[in-house]
């Protein structure tokens, strides 16, 4: 007991501290406190060259905790003089602290020490392993190599090498790594037998080894075949990445940096330039935010801020403007060598109920006059049909209506051969003049078909000469244009017509371009229920196919699918070949240019240049300042409001220019808005917060929009042709001018003197100078030519007494109604308003 009181470090003479080593107090309120034991574990220090000859023996136990050597513990600091308890608190919390800081930088220190001991043991086991390895192969090979009489000369050779000289250098060597000799008895006199069995037998021990040890150390790691050469970690190392490589993962050398000509509009988004990088969005993000510009992957930044990213990210950058977007056709000639042989597009134009239709129908074999309102063409029809002689022609049949002068002008622009139909009895009409001139306009070749040539009352010798008027000279009076007579109602002379047709196609030599990416022109659009967008086109060169992706005016889209005027689905549509194309991403114009393009990301690129110059057209157009604005709210005009809704988008054309065509200077039409499909919410919606009647064009409200509309009370008007639509209208403008009033001047006077005429009225009078003056008729007072005030004449008086009218030459007196501002000078119009029905 001395012994230990003698073994144990005095400690330093002073006060007593409140935290012993080893504890720590924690203070909590109201004065409470608490002392918790903090066990401190130290680990077994293994130095260099302790470690016993194999098997090791079992390590000594662990010296009790009194006896495992503590951190040296500062001394307590001495009390100042007058501390109060609150301060005591605080300086033994303090000191606690930096106790524990202290011994926690030990114990860190302490374990950095033994983890860089465990590592020099470790590769020094490794490297005495392998000398071990290699002295066993050695010997291996010697036993091998000597013969089988002389099996005993292996045992002797380690036993030579304990010379009395191996102690000391035992001794010497002490520091350094231990001698291991891996053969402890002699071999069998079969060798190479024993040396198989050895190779079978290890890796099962090596197996249940793994199984039965839970720990992997670097040797066990390094030796998991202990008859293979055991291997560096470096040699590991190198062996791991081989294998990553041919495996095709990552690679020791960085892979060379791809340097891309990158294509950089005048405004593009963070990700498509990511994209065309090849970088990450998040790469070109960071750059931006390392710029000051705190933007996201889906934002857009102009060309400057891209070609600044560009070069910072090692590319090459390749400007382009923003016409360069947009798809131009007009210089993308094919070959002549790739051309082939096309049918040809016939235009059947001409005036109003002249039979173009039921001449088609007796061409196709078909009724399609049942089905149009009024007995009229409103949409431009697209069919094909196949001659006895198997040759194929596509026929377009426009509208007569002057409404549809436009829809006749793009069958004109898209078409190859116009038939100018003429009926014998009527002649020439406005809409068969108009039908010239766009036929001259697009330079077109033109035949005559003289139809109706079956009546008693035809004259078609009278036609011929009517159309020298308008520069058309028919071979009959020794011209160049083809003239046919036939009767679309009795099939008499349609022959002809056909040979005239291929005959000119023949001459024209049509030709275009079939393996290549379509271009079509739109013949007309609308909106289906079920099937939603869908557009007529005629493909003018290339193959159109199911799948294609397009784009056309300001829509994109992909082909959904191809159906023919009879019905059926194709999975192709070939040059000069009428369908209807499915798949639009919404309704386009009549007459836009349909382009196939190699991606939906160039179509929708494309699609949304053309809209946001489209909104930057309508947006030159709309009033830009104030001045403007009150100027159109100063004016006069009456405003009529409609909402215009049709089938199609031609009809919705042909109505908005008729509608246009009704303006004039004192009331013009305004359409909020112009679309095609059933009448919706949104409309009623508009129409009702408008006071404006919505015109339906063979369209109807859906079910929602039929309850609006007799809830807000919103005025409907249903047409189906289109003449009827325009003479309603023009009514209802009437209507809302009221009835026209014409003026007419009875006479004029000058005011020569002003005088009193009972507590507040004025009188003046008058000389008579024009006409006469009438008692009750309306009267302007004019000063210096200036309208002072419009009135009526409320007394008229001559000598003192009322008369009715005063003639000119004579003087009298006046009272006006409502004004007593009249001056001597002043000059008096007398005049009568007339009431008369208005008509536009």
């Amino acid at each position: 007991m001395s012994d230990d009181n003698n073994q144990r470090p005095r400690k330093p003479l002073g006060l007593k501290r409140s935290v012993d080593a080893g504890e720590v107090k924690q203070t909590f309120s109201h004065g409470r406190t608490n002392k918790v034991v903090v066990e401190v574990k130290r680990r077994r220090v293994l130095k260099p060259g302790s470690e016993a000859a194999p098997p090791p023996p079992p390590p000594p136990p662990p010296p009790p905790v009194a006896a495992a050597p503590k951190p040296a513990s500062r001394p307590a600091k001495p009390a100042p003089a007058g501390e109060t308890p609150q301060e005591r608190v605080k300086r033994l919390q303090l000191e606690a602290e930096e106790e524990r800081l202290r011994m926690a930088e030990e114990a860190r220190k302490r374990e950095e020490a033994e983890a860089r001991e465990r590592e020099e043991d470790e590769r020094r086991r490794a490297e005495e392993n392998r000398k071990a390895e290699e002295e066993a192969e050695r010997q291996r090979a010697e036993a091998a190599a000597s013969a089988p009489t002389d099996a005993e000369a292996p045992v002797a050779e380690p036993v030579e090498a304990e010379t009395p000289a191996a102690p000391a250098a035992r001794q010497e060597a002490a520091p350094a790594a231990r001698k291991f000799t891996p053969v402890e008895r002699p071999e069998p006199k079969r060798p190479e037998k024993k040396k198989k069995e050895d190779k079978r037998a290890a890796p099962i021990d090596g197996d249940k080894d793994k199984r039965r040890s839970g720990k992997l150390t670097v040797t066990r790691a390094l030796n998991e075949d202990e008859g293979r050469r055991a291997r560096s970690l470096a040699a590991l190392k190198r062996a791991r990445e081989k294998e990553r490589r041919l495996q095709g993962g990552g690679s020791s050398k960085p892979r060379e940096k791809q340097v891309r000509d990158v294509v950089v509009p005048e405004a593009i988004t963070v990700q498509e330039l990511a994209n065309r990088m090849a970088e990450k969005g998040a790469d070109l993000v960071k750059a931006l935010f390392s710029m000051g510009m705190m933007v996201t992957v889906n934002q857009t930044i102009d060309q400057d801020t891209a070609e600044l990213l560009v070069e910072e990210f090692g590319h090459n950058i390749t400007r382009v403007s923003e016409s360069d977007v947009d798809i131009d056709t007009s210089e993308d000639m094919d070959p002549e060598e790739t051309l082939r042989p096309r049918p040809p597009v016939v235009t059947i134009m001409g005036h109003v109920d002249h039979g173009k239709t039921s001449l088609l129908d007796a061409l196709r074999g078909t009724d399609v006059v049942k089905g149009e309102a009024g007995g009229i063409t409103q949409h431009i029809g697209a069919y094909q049909i196949t001659t006895k002689d198997k040759q194929k022609i596509t026929f377009l049949d426009t509208p007569g209506h002057a409404a549809f002068t436009e829809m006749r002008a793009r069958g004109a622009n898209v078409t190859d051969i116009v038939i100018l139909v003429v009926a014998a009895d009527d002649g020439i009409m406005p809409q068969t003049i108009e039908a010239i001139n766009h036929t001259k306009a697009a330079g077109v070749p033109m035949i005559v078909a003289i139809n109706k040539c079956d009546k008693p009352e035809a004259n078609p010798q009278k036609v011929r000469e009517r159309l020298l008027e308008h520069d058309v000279i028919v071979e009959a009076m020794s011209g160049d244009v083809q003239d046919v007579e036939l009767s679309a109602k009795t099939g008499a002379g349609l022959d002809k017509l056909i040979e005239a047709i291929n005959l000119q196609a023949e001459l024209l030599e049509l030709k275009a371009r079939p393996d290549r990416d379509a271009d079509a022109t739109v013949i007309e659009a609308q909106l289906d229920k079920g099937r939603g967008p869908v557009a007529t086109v005629l493909v003018t060169r290339g193959t159109l196919k199911r799948g294609d992706n397009f784009v056309v005016g300001t829509q994109s889209g992909r082909v959904r699918a191809i159906i023919d005027d009879k019905g059926q689905q194709l999975k192709e549509a070939g040059p000069s070949m009428p369908v209807e194309v499915l798949g639009l991403g919404g309704v386009p114009s009549a007459g836009d240019n349909l382009t196939v393009v190699e991606s939906e990301q160039r179509a929708r690129e494309v699609a949304k240049y053309r809209q946001e110059k489209a909104t930057e057209k309508r947006t030159a157009l709309a009033p830009t300042n104030f001045d403007t604005m009150f100027n159109n709210l100063a004016s006069n005009v009456i405003e009529y409001p409609v909402v215009v809704k049709a089938d199609v988008q031609g009809s919705v054309e042909a109505i908005v220019n008729a509608l246009h065509n009704l303006s004039n200077d004192e009331i013009k039409v305004r359409v909020l808005n112009a679309g095609v499909g059933a009448i919706t919410e949104s409309d009623v919606l508009l129409a009702a917060a408008s006071k404006a009647p919505i015109i339906g064009f063979n369209v109807r409200p859906n079910a929602k929009a039929r309850d609006l509309v007799k809830r807000d009370g919103v005025r409907m008007m249903y047409y189906d042709v289109i003449y009827h639509l325009t003479e309603e209208v023009a009514k209802e403008m009437a209507g809302e001018l009221g009835p026209e009033r014409i003026e007419t001047v009875v006479g004029r006077a000058e005011v020569k003197q002003v005088f009193p005429a009972g507590k507040k009225d004025k009188a003046a009078g008058l000389l008579v100078l024009e006409g006469a003056i009438r008692k009750g008729l309306f009267a302007r007072l004019t000063r210096q030519d200036v309208i002072v005030s419009a009135t009526k004449i409320a007394s008229l008086r001559r000598f003192k007494d009322d008369v009715d009218e005063v003639r000119a030459g004579l003087e009298c007196g006046v009272v006006l109604e409502d004004t007593n501002d009249i001056k001597p000078g002043d000059m008096l119009e007398v005049f009568s308003v007339e009431e008369r029905e208005r008509t536009l």
